[in-house]
């Protein structure tokens, strides 16, 4: 499987870094490697100084497709998931600056959280569903679906122009505002409209 990322997705995320709004969906991706064992601690790696957390709509893709048209996309999910998408904040900035990939930066070991998953018809509306992430009790980051730029089905039909989607294949959404550090004792939990779908230590 494979682990497709999408940044600058959310307006206030955009600001908050002071990126250029791009006129098409960023993408990204991580390998399996990246993927946090379930239950396991994350451990601050030793390259970093500045990793911040950046929780995200997860979905994850039920059948093969390439070329898919928006209005089939709905097709090719039945899941919605919550995670966190670790960047090395300190390594990216050094990155962009020389015009270089962001692999190092966001794809290193361990940097995906993925929770739990649930059926999106569980959901009135895709479009219209409230998530957050909490750092010790206190929220940090809380977002809407609606605030997407590109929504998720827009995302399935830009993604899968590039890349053939595959069974068990993850699409994380894009991260809102309210990205910042982690530090060593943090308990982050995520929800999706009030449910936990997450909680992870910082170590």
């Amino acid at each position: 499987m494979k682990i497709i990322c999408i940044g600058r997705n959310y307006a206030d995320h955009i600001s908050e870094l002071n990126n250029e709004r791009p006129t098409e969906p960023v993408i990204f991706m991580k390998p399996d490697s990246s993927i946090l064992p379930n239950k396991n601690p994350f451990v601050i790696p030793a390259f970093s100084n500045d990793i911040h957390h950046e929780v995200e709509i997860l979905v994850k893709i039920c059948k093969v497709g390439k070329h898919i048209d928006v209005k089939f996309a709905h097709k090719y999910y039945e899941e919605i998931g919550l995670g966190i998408d670790f960047t090395a904040r300190d390594v990216q900035s050094k990155l962009k600056e020389k015009g270089l990939p962001w692999e190092k930066a966001k794809a290193f070991d361990h940097s995906a959280v993925i929770g739990s998953f649930t059926s999106k018809k569980n959901y009135t509306s895709l479009e219209n569903i409230n998530f957050e992430l909490k750092s010790n009790g206190t929220t940090v980051q809380e977002s809407n679906t609606s605030l997407m730029l590109w929504k998720i089905d827009e995302l399935i039909a830009y993604v899968s122009q590039y890349f053939t989607l595959k069974i068990g294949d993850i699409i994380f959404t894009g991260t809102p505002k309210g990205v910042a550090k982690v530090t060593e004792g943090d308990v982050l939990e995520g929800f999706i409209e009030g449910k936990s779908m997450f909680k992870i230590q910082i170590r």
